[in-house]
């Protein structure tokens, strides 16, 4: 099977967050086929093991999608299908450039120098993240390289954190000419507090990866004719600086007498540019013609949740523009995809001669 037939298999088998099986069973079959250790683990993550010696490498990825079935083909050179971007592309391509070292490696008398572990981890796309929960507590790697869109000459050196706050209100129905403000009403002014509150935060603040940003992802009301209520779902990306939980409680104070229910907590995450890992891909791209250059996301990844936990070297790569994720016109370059490929065979050719934590 070539790199892209792999791909377009995999993007045939839906995946939705909790229903990533047979997308893990198929990943599995695939990597044992090269010889590797492969298997679903306790989580349902595809992992595939590989070398025997050197620094450990874990390549993280997420199988899992968000809804929408987009049909799967190739027009003008660009595969279609949910999760071409975000985020089977770039495990693919992971997948793809292991096994391009492993041979590379074999054919030159010098094996991969480098111990690989390769996680397509499953529930990124829900706030659980399961898979790289599982997965932080049982490796602890010299070097992890995140499965996300990043461009193949760009790298992502960090991520906004998140918070998500479900709102929901109850109140004695009333008519709409008496004085009480209806529940929707409530709900607006929560809203509108919300708002205020991260334009405080924003003072000052220019770039969008040091703002508050938030989201009104769901709303709704109804009521039963002595009851009525309002809900909804606020989602905030968080700056550098701004604690989940603190963040929480100052939602509940703006919120109250509503009741708030919160999700998804974690901090943004930024890892320096000046370790050994960002430079194995600086002369990669370069390599490849490349002007390489890195990126500060505004969304969050499974960096977030691994990387002030292993304390290692660590990056965002992959094929894939990140303005295509859960959009219907999801599609990556092939072009694209397959000189990330050599990107990712070179940087894992290099980091066996690297000294891990610098």
């Amino acid at each position: 099977m070539d790199d892209i037939s792999l791909l377009e298999e995999l993007l045939r088998i839906p995946s939705l967050s909790g229903q990533e099986g047979a997308a893990a069973a198929f990943l599995v079959e695939r990597m044992a086929a090269f010889g590797w250790n492969a298997f679903i683990d306790e989580a349902g993550n595809a992992v595939g093991l590989l070398g025997s010696e050197g620094p450990l490498v874990v390549l993280l990825g997420h199988i899992d999608t968000v809804p929408g079935a987009i049909p799967v083909r190739v027009e003008g050179g660009r595969l279609y299908g949910r999760g071409a971007v975000d985020a089977k592309g770039p495990f693919a391509a992971f997948v793809a450039a292991a096994r391009r070292a492993e041979l590379a490696g074999q054919r030159s008398g010098h094996p991969l120098r480098c111990r690989l572990a390769l996680i397509g981890a499953t529930e990124e796309e829900a706030a659980s993240s399961r898979g790289a929960h599982y997965a932080r507590d049982r490796y602890a790697p010299d070097f992890c390289v995140i499965g996300e869109p990043s461009g193949w000459d760009r790298v992502t050196l960090g991520y906004k954190g998140r918070l998500l706050a479900h709102y929901r209100h109850e109140q004695p129905a009333a008519h709409s000419a008496g004085e009480l403000p209806a529940a929707p009403e409530a709900l607006v002014a929560f809203w509108r507090a919300v708002e205020q509150h991260c334009a405080r935060h924003n003072a000052g603040r220019e770039r969008l990866f040091e703002q508050l940003s938030p989201s009104l992802r769901r709303v709704a009301s109804g009521g039963d004719g002595l009851t009525d209520w309002a809900e909804a779902t606020v989602g905030l990306r968080l700056p550098e600086g701004v604690d989940p939980a603190a963040l929480a409680e100052e939602l509940r104070a703006l919120a109250a007498p509503a009741r708030l229910r919160f999700e998804g907590g974690c901090p943004a995450f930024r890892s320096p540019r000046t370790t050994a890992l960002a430079g194995a891909f600086v002369r990669a791209i370069r390599a490849e013609g490349g002007q390489p250059g890195f990126l500060h996301k505004t969304g969050t990844a499974d960096m977030n949740v691994v990387g002030p936990a292993w304390g290692c070297p660590i990056v965002a790569y992959g094929p894939g523009d990140s303005r295509l994720d859960h959009t219907p016109d999801e599609h990556v370059e092939l072009a694209e995809y397959q000189r990330a490929i050599v990107v990712l065979a070179h940087v894992l050719g290099q980091l066996g001669a690297r000294a891990p934590h610098c």
